[in-house]
């Protein structure tokens, strides 16, 4: 098991009421209050915008969080564009996450490589749908993967927690997806699941409580098993 859980906030400013204004002002807010209850990953996953807006958004994004992250820079939130290399370069974020039908991290690296100026690697995450996806995004040199659906998914059927017990078993952390709630997230964890990721989950409740009980559950399982 993990020595610490891993919370991933998934973004959708479209399921925001209000006017794309509104919208993009609270998903910031969103994005603040993420950083300052400690969240590890976020994802702009912003599919509609494009690349120019989606840059301004991730330049708007970084600077919060760089604002708003409690405790050191290195303990930072770490923010990723979902599958947009050019624009996470670009716009100064810490990675990509990838579809699981996305380029290479081999591609996203070389990249980078010839891109980035600070000479940092790039943090990539890939989305995988089996524990053979998981496998191979660990052969690949994920930093993690996020294992879904779980649970529930309008246009897939869930994998279930056998299933997600199964892609645990991959040499990199695997966190779980799909209709994932504060309730059901202990049962993940007990599967092995290193972290929750999630969008609802933490884009339509207050933060703070959601980080709170899922880590606590968290902790409460190491205790278990250190006994």
């Amino acid at each position: 098991m993990a020595e610490t859980c891993l919370l991933y906030y998934i973004t959708d400013r479209t399921a925001f009421s209000g006017d794309e204004p509104t919208r993009r002002q609270r998903l910031l807010d969103k994005i603040a209050e993420a950083t300052e209850r400690g969240i590890d990953y976020i994802q702009l996953r912003e599919k509609d915008l494009t690349a120019r807006e989606l840059e301004t958004l991730t330049r708007e994004t970084m600077n919060i969080i760089r604002q708003r992250s409690s405790g050191s820079p290195e303990a930072r939130t770490v923010l990723l564009i979902n599958s947009r290399t050019d624009v996470a370069l670009a716009a100064g974020a810490d990675g990509v996450h990838l579809r699981s039908d996305d380029v290479s991290p081999a591609d996203v690296r070389a990249a980078w490589r010839s891109g980035a100026s600070d000479g940092k690697k790039p943090v990539i995450g890939i989305s995988c749908h089996s524990a053979a996806g998981v496998a191979r995004a660990a052969a690949d040199g994920a930093a993690f993967a996020v294992f879904a659906p779980v649970f529930e998914k309008k246009d897939a059927a869930a994998s279930g927690l056998d299933a997600l017990r199964e892609a645990c078993d991959a040499a990199i952390p695997v966190l779980a997806l799909g209709g994932v709630t504060v309730r059901n997230a202990p049962s993940c964890l007990h599967a092995g699941a290193a972290g929750i990721a999630g969008i609802r989950l933490f884009q339509e409740n207050d933060i703070a409580s959601v980080v709170r009980a899922v880590r606590d559950s968290f902790e409460r399982l190491q205790l278990r098993g250190s006994t």
